[in-house]
């Protein structure tokens, strides 16, 4: 009976707020004991809900009166127009590979491998090691954990040949993702209106980070073998341009791997010309058929900026990498770094180092081998049987994603549209061109998805494609 006056009290009074101005003053606790035949502590419930509900509010001593609720409106920013100004980058800020989707989609569009693929009972334990340990109240230095950084170091030395320096721990600098060391190595070491020599197709966040910095793309065309070495001198020679960005490994999207003649004219040209490659060996622990082979681990003159990360061999919630750099160089992306965020989370540099060296990551490492050429080759032929047209120009050795070229004429951005709608969410490939794209293509992950889910994804891709040629 209690719940059922209280309830009867609240209705009444939300009716008389509804109509009341705000700030008038409801009638005391005793006159609504009084009106509604009711005890004192059934009204003081009924109050409570309304103060709660946040219809109105009690000064104590005084009473109780109507909150003064303002009318939801449109927020105007138009102000913010002319305090920015124009944008510096015309890139949009959020890549389709970021995307959220439905949970019952086939999302073939990540630029991560699912957890299933990663090391998740190391990593969950390394935290709790980590949490337990100095690290998760110290300072960490601004170049990184002297441990993680010696770890870098050896795994590059490793595949130094013989008569090459290799790096040391202080050539490493540990950075928060590699995406922020892009960003540090272009501004600090390409600079501000300068050109940058890149490979076309290539990794959309290298381009973000490359015009956030201000600075000009030259893009060269590049394929599964890499580009014409040729190319690439004659852009740094038109355009006096210093640096050569590119992923020779596993590159994102294609997949391709620079042939070792590749590799040594590149070398080669950069040397000759006084410039620097700037590598990102982003897929270094995602090796199916070949075995990653750094440029950097033949450069002992600094030409080479290398960058390597965890964040998708490991797991994406520990974002740590290194840029391995050395000469004056180094010390510009450092003083860089250390502007931008002053240092890395030691609590995340423990945890990573704690992964990296437990003797389980060697053998995660050949497991995964097998799990990703395991789901590269059900994804390739559900698109050969379902999706023909889709043409796949050669498979990849290593990396997350298969490069689908569609049919001239085909339009790519229909394409993408029409699959959502039908559950399947890929990404076009026009965001990784950073000029004109040279066709029509969809860039598919293998990794991200549960393979059971392939041939789905090829009959609808195949039915889509079957229907934009009709």
């Amino acid at each position: 009976m209690s719940q059922d006056s209280t309830a009867r009290i609240t209705t009444a009074l939300r009716t008389w707020i509804a109509a009341a101005p705000p700030g008038s003053q409801l009638p005391s606790n005793r006159a609504l004991v009084a009106e509604y035949e009711a005890s004192p502590v059934t009204v003081q419930k009924a109050m409570r809900r309304l103060i709660e509900a946040g219809l109105v509010e009690s000064r104590p001593g005084v009473g109780t009166f109507v909150r003064a609720i303002r009318p939801a409106r449109p927020a105007d920013y138009g102000w913010q127009t002319a305090a920015l100004g124009t944008p510096q980058a015309r890139v949009s800020m959020l890549s389709s590979t970021q995307r959220s989707v439905a949970p019952d989609a086939i999302g073939l569009h990540s630029g991560y491998p699912a957890s299933d693929l990663l090391p998740e009972r190391a990593v969950r334990a390394a935290i709790v090691r980590a949490a337990r340990s100095s690290a998760a109240i110290t300072r960490s230095p601004v170049t990184g954990m002297p441990e993680l950084q010696d770890w870098f170091a050896h795994e590059l030395a490793a595949a130094a040949p013989a008569g090459i320096t290799p790096p040391t721990a202080r050539d490493v600098l540990v950075i928060s993702g590699s995406q922020s060391g892009l960003s540090s190595i272009f501004r600090a070491v390409v600079g501000t209106g300068r050109p940058l020599v890149i490979e076309s197709p290539t990794y959309w966040g290298a381009m973000l980070a490359a015009e956030q910095a201000g600075v000009t793309l030259v893009p060269v065309p590049s394929g599964p073998h890499g580009p014409d070495p040729d190319e690439v001198e004659r852009a740094l020679e038109r355009t006096g341009a210093r640096a050569f960005y590119a992923q020779p490994t596993f590159a994102n999207p294609t997949g391709g791997q620079w042939p070792s003649g590749t590799s040594d004219a590149i070398l080669e040209i950069v040397r000759r010309r006084g410039a620097f490659l700037i590598e990102d060996d982003w897929a270094h622990d995602l090796a199916i058929d070949a075995d990653p082979r750094p440029l950097a681990a033949h450069d002992d003159d600094g030409h080479v900026i290398y960058l390597r990360s965890l964040t998708k061999s490991v797991s994406p919630a520990l974002r740590v990498a290194a840029v391995i750099a050395r000469g004056p160089a180094r010390e510009r992306v450092l003083t860089d770094r250390a502007a931008e965020s002053m240092y890395v989370s030691g609590l995340l540099q423990a945890a990573a180092l704690d992964v990296v060296t437990q003797p389980a990551w060697r053998t995660h490492l050949r497991g995964l081998r097998g799990q990703l050429r395991s789901r590269r080759d059900l994804l390739l032929d559900s698109l050969r049987e379902h999706a023909p047209t889709a043409h796949i120009d050669t498979t990849p050795a290593g990396g997350l994603n298969l490069w689908a070229r569609l049919p001239d004429g085909t339009d790519a951005g229909l394409v993408v549209r029409r699959a959502e709608a039908r559950g399947l969410i890929i990404a076009a490939g026009d965001e990784w061109f950073p000029a004109e794209p040279s066709g029509p293509f969809v860039r598919l992950n293998y990794s991200s998805e549960d393979p059971r889910r392939f041939a789905d994804a090829g009959r609808v891709l195949g039915e889509v494609l079957a229907g934009i040629g009709g």
